[in-house]
Order: structure tokens, then C-alpha cells, then sequence
């Protein structure tokens, strides 16, 4: 049986891993519903495995999953999101994470993931493996959107939702003025001038 940190803000999704973990022989010791107390119950817990959502207040999970690998302790990490794995997983992995599983799809190949990943092996989606076969206007766009960076891609997610600058450094523990900065960059980088053609792009990729 292993020590399993559940973190997620949505309650329903929370009841429903939790009982697929407890199902699979697990124990969930702690529950959290943002970033900031994910860090906090895994120094206080000590868990073996953490089940991750990646978009969350206060800390996004990629960066929760930097601040864990920065810990003295090395509890496996399986990310469940309704994201994009296209986008999302490999960075996930890149962070530290051992595992990627797609909310969209059925939540009962969590069990499996839990052993393949408590095995000391990786598990993500196949579809997280760029396509070859995409041309035309969204290779190029998926070839921009893979040149943000993790937080840069998290802005571009929360200003694609409609969320305001201020909302969004609420959020993520950062000033509106830099949340503004992150803004221009998007621009820049995903060549739009508006939060209407960003959103647009967001939905093309499945960002949002």
C-alpha cells in the first residue's frame, strides 16, 4: 500500500480518484485544492505518489512539480488534466513528473498508471507524441506554442479562458504588471494582437 497526496480544486474530480486509489489498495493520507498546500502536505505527508491536476489557484502544477523535485524527497508524480497532452505532457515529464493522464479519457486506467509508475516505469498518452501528419496552419502553430515556456503557456491557457490580468496574478503569486509583461510576450511570440485571436489559437491547439 502507498502514501498518496491527491491535489486537485475540484472537489467531484477528488472524490472520484480517490476512490479509484483506495480501490487499487492505496491510502490518500492528504487532499489539497491548490498548489500552494499541494507543497505543504507532501513535507508534512511524506507520500510516495502525488495525483497532480495541473491547472490550479495559486501555484500551477508544473511548477508544483519543479518545487517538489526541489525537496529532499522523491514521491512519484502522475498529472491528471483535461489539457492537451500534445502540449502539456512532455513538460510535465521534463519537471519531474512519472506520469500524464488525460481527465477526458476514462479515469479507470489509474490503477494502472499508480503500478507502471510505483514500478519505476513512465506513463503517458501515445497521443502526447507529436503528429507527424499535421500540416499547414497548425504545425506552425504548435511549433510557436512549443517555444513558451511553462509559465508563459500558463498565462496563454488563463488568458484564453477570459480571465484578467489581475485574476491571473492572484493566482499564480504574481504581480498584474508582470502578468502584463507576460501579455506583450504572448503577442509577440504567437504573432496576435488580441486576447480574441490568442483565445482562438487556444482552441485550435486544444489549450484550452
Amino acid at each position: 500500500m502507498h502514501k498518496v497526496v491527491l491535489v486537485d480544486d475540484h472537489p467531484f474530480i477528488r472524490a472520484s480518484v480517490r476512490a479509484l486509489v483506495t480501490q487499487a489498495g492505496h491510502k490518500v493520507v492528504a487532499e489539497a485544492d491548490n498548489g500552494v498546500d499541494a507543497i505543504t502536505a507532501v513535507r508534512e505527508w511524506t507520500p510516495d505518489l502525488v495525483l497532480l491536476d495541473i491547472t490550479m489557484p495559486r501555484m500551477d502544477g508544473i511548477t508544483v512539480i519543479e518545487r517538489i523535485r526541489a525537496l529532499e524527497m522523491t514521491p512519484k508524480i502522475i498529472v491528471l488534466s483535461y489539457l492537451s497532452p500534445e502540449h502539456y505532457a512532455m513538460r510535465c515529464v521534463s519537471a519531474g513528473a512519472a506520469g500524464f493522464i488525460c481527465k477526458s479519457d476514462e479515469l479507470s486506467t489509474l490503477p494502472q498508471a499508480i503500478k507502471s509508475v510505483m514500478d519505476g516505469y513512465v506513463y503517458f498518452p501515445q497521443s502526447s507524441v507529436p503528429l507527424n501528419g499535421k500540416v499547414g496552419v497548425f504545425t506552425h502553430e504548435e511549433q510557436l506554442i512549443a517555444t513558451l515556456s511553462n509559465r508563459e503557456l500558463s498565462v496563454f491557457q488563463q488568458l484564453s479562458n477570459g480571465m484578467s490580468n489581475k485574476d491571473i496574478a492572484t493566482n499564480i503569486l504574481l504581480s498584474s504588471k508582470t502578468i502584463s509583461c507576460y501579455k506583450a510576450r504572448l503577442f509577440a511570440k504567437l504573432n496576435v494582437t488580441s486576447v480574441v485571436e490568442l483565445a482562438d489559437m487556444a482552441r485550435r491547439n486544444s489549450i484550452i
